[in-house]
């Protein structure tokens, strides 16, 4: 068994090793990606108040200037609020068959001056996409549907080899004696014992061994964490793999179907102030009655296929520092509640979920976790480097070892 298994990690770790270069080496630098978009181009993303403590403009109001400015898109998505000194941004869709030019719009939340616009993700823009190009690549390898699709199967197999590696690290089963008179050893080490080598990185002992041990322990010391990327990258790439799995192990809010499934009334929808109105007045009776506190407004989304309104805050339920993803879906007719979804408390599935998303984007505890996940990619692409030149190693061995016992042929000289 512990061949097979030793074969089943190789191959893996071998397919998955480019990729995960890739993932982990892009992933260490979106750590920090709103710091170093900022750093890329603050006149974009930085603002400043033109008296200290001066008010922000109606977010509904930009928006409504924006869906001027911008008659051949349509501008379905508000921003509530944005980070002190930050600009903010609004969202364009395509409304006919000519591509848009910019789908993104950074406005002066003070002001209401359009501070720039940007293609997300078109590297012939400059530095302005270059971490949006970034994140495409840790997503898809910047190869949209297909590499969503390759990288979903290859966060399938890491999850499985995950398990896999850490089944090679334990200790092997002692063999039993050959000969029926050969007595048996009665002094053999706890388990515990004889695993913990598996845990230590032998710095005096060659380059190989230490290459092997900065393998087998580096994966075993951030086991928990690979898990949680490998994983939570399934539920990014493939979701319907993830909840095939997910859910009939754990308690799911099937509220995100049912607003996708609902037909739209045929009635004209509320406009955008009508619509933040009741969207706020539910809210408000929703956090009441689940008794959780509401920290911050987020945004406002119209859906015209689905004739829905999606009012979504940070609140004492979500684990984000920022973008909660308490959400309230309102019917765009009349602003009557349809469902709703809670990052946390709600149902063990989507807990669970929030979870290992927001530790995936590093979106909690501040500077000294995105410190931790710019590590942890780093060792990711440790990993991969470090299992490849064990593979190596020990063919180079396997063929050595064949050649020496290759029989002396005349003329071989």
């Amino acid at each position: 068994m512990r061949a097979v298994l030793a074969a089943l990690h190789r191959y893996a770790g071998l397919l998955m090793a480019g990729f995960l270069l890739v993932i982990g080496l892009t992933g260490s630098v979106l750590a920090w990606s709103d710091e170093l978009e900022s750093w890329l181009a603050p006149q974009v993303f930085l603002v400043t108040p033109p008296v200290p403590g001066a008010p922000l403009q109606d977010p509904l109001v930009l928006r409504e200037r924006i869906a001027s400015l911008y008659p051949q898109a349509q501008v379905v998505y508000a921003p509530l609020s944005t980070p002190a000194g930050h600009s903010m941004v609004f969202y364009l869709r395509q409304s006919g068959s000519t591509p848009l030019a910019n789908n993104e719009v950074f406005v002066d939340p003070y002001t209401g001056t359009v501070l720039g616009q940007r293609l997300w993700g078109d590297l012939s823009q400059g530095r302005l996409n270059w971490l949006p190009f970034i994140e495409r690549l840790h997503e898809a390898l910047a190869l949209g549907e297909t590499g969503l699709l390759v990288f979903g199967v290859v966060a399938i197999i890491w999850t499985i080899d995950c398990f896999v590696g850490a089944a090679l690290t334990f200790p092997a089963t002692p063999k039993r004696p050959k000969s029926a008179g050969t007595p048996r050893t009665t002094c053999r080490k706890p388990w515990l014992q004889r695993w913990r080598p598996s845990w230590l990185v032998r710095r005096h002992g060659g380059s190989y061994k230490l290459v092997y041990d900065l393998h087998r322990a580096g994966g075993l010391w951030l086991w928990g964490m690979l898990l949680v990327f490998a994983w939570s990258g399934v539920a990014f790439n493939l979701y319907n793999v993830y909840a095939a799995v997910m859910q009939p192990v754990f308690a799911h809010q099937l509220s995100e179907e049912k607003a996708l499934q609902r037909q739209p009334t045929p009635l004209p929808h509320l406009d955008w102030p009508a619509a933040l109105h009741h969207a706020r007045t539910q809210m408000a009776a929703l956090a009441q009655h689940e008794r959780f506190r509401i920290l911050e407004e987020n945004a406002l989304a119209y859906e015209a296929s689905l004739g829905v309104y999606r009012y979504s805050v940070r609140s004492s339920r979500d684990v984000r520092e920022h973008k909660g993803l308490t959400t309230l879906f309102l019917d765009a007719g009349d602003g009557q509640p349809i469902t709703s979804w809670l990052p946390t408390g709600k149902a063990s599935g989507d807990t669970i979920r929030s979870w290992i998303s927001a530790l995936h984007m590093a979106s909690m505890w501040g500077w000294p976790y995105k410190l931790l996940v710019c590590l942890l990619g780093l060792a990711v692409g440790m990993l991969s480097v470090t299992g490849v030149l064990v593979w190596r190693r020990k063919r180079q061995g396997q063929r050595l070892a064949k050649a020496r016992t290759r029989p002396f042929k005349p003329g071989q000289l």
